[in-house]
């Protein structure tokens, strides 16, 4: 996949099927988006994914500043999708000046050679987000491109969205976020060493300090799954700062993987948090620590069907 960040001097030569959004989280009906512009790689046209960077919400501080998905996971999911070109256009003071017409003559048409552009029902763009599907629909009518509005997807009554999302992992139903994801809530990080204490109490970790621009559930021990090294493991997550054993008030993930021996210290770990167990808890000792510890991970045997 090719990805053009940090710039807004480029040409792509090959004609192009747009998917325009912010893209946090990719969840479902960022999927059905997606899924309309891949099928145009059947006639020809390459898929390409338009978003800004940072996003208007966070730039005009309207948002959170901590998101669903950075960038490197949003980078990694469109790759694995089949998306062809990652556009990742700086947001700035001039970039947000850009009247809606410029936006889709000179970005769209002229730079991104569009051929096609799907987007969802509440589209904004240009200056201040005055423009709208029904602008972009007009304007494609003349500038020769086909412009296509995607609906929105509904579950249980509510519209699938970023913020609804957000509030689910918040809340940490875990399994509730993975239906409205299409696949479950991921961390994902490098493993760095930690105080390999659960080495020495027999239940060794694997160590990863999340993005600081990373949405969290809430601290607590989670049933999850690992892909690290190519290989998918069963686990056990705490997300937390490990008020037992330290004060320092740091969020590390660890993760436990069942039946594990191995030294996977410097590769990318993707967390994959299943279900919420319990909150992160003040032990007496060490001790304590460990049994509830042990119990957790027989529990998990039972979850994960390894009992």
């Amino acid at each position: 996949m090719q990805i053009i960040k940090g710039t807004t001097d480029f040409i792509i030569k090959e004609g192009t099927a747009v998917a325009i959004g912010k893209f946090d989280g990719l969840h479902l009906g960022h999927r059905k988006l997606l899924a309309e512009i891949l099928r145009q790689k059947e006639d020809g046209l390459k898929a390409a994914v338009f978003t800004f960077d940072p996003s208007p919400e966070i730039f005009f501080g309207m948002n959170p500043s901590r998101e669903l998905s950075t960038n490197e996971e949003k980078r990694a999911l469109f790759a694995e999708i089949g998306i062809d070109i990652l556009v990742e256009f700086p947001f700035n003071k001039e970039t947000a000046a850009t009247s809606p017409e410029d936006f889709v003559v000179d970005i769209l048409c002229r730079r991104m050679n569009a051929k096609y552009v799907a987007a969802g029902t509440d589209l904004s763009f240009g200056a201040k987000g005055k423009g709208n599907f029904a602008l972009m629909a007009s304007l494609a009518r003349h500038l020769g491109f086909e412009a296509h509005k995607i609906d929105k997807i509904e579950r249980n009554g509510q519209v699938i969205s970023s913020t609804l999302i957000r509030s689910l992992v918040e809340q940490g139903n875990m399994e509730e976020a993975a239906c409205c994801l299409g696949a479950p809530y991921k961390i994902t990080g490098k493993i760095v060493h930690g105080r390999a204490l659960g080495r020495r109490i027999g239940i060794p970790t694997l160590n990863q300090i999340p993005p600081s621009d990373k949405l969290l559930p809430p601290f607590g021990v989670y049933y999850s799954e690992v892909k690290a090294d190519g290989k998918t493991y069963k686990a056990m997550t705490n997300i937390g700062i490990k008020p037992t054993v330290t004060d320092e008030a740091r969020t590390t993930v660890e993760t436990y993987l069942y039946d594990f021996s191995g030294d996977l210290y410097g590769e990318t770990a993707e967390v994959s948090l299943l279900t919420y167990r319990r909150p992160e808890m003040r032990f007496s000792g060490i001790e304590e620590l460990k049994r509830t510890m042990e119990e957790d991970i027989r529990e998990g045997r039972i979850y994960h069907g390894l009992a």
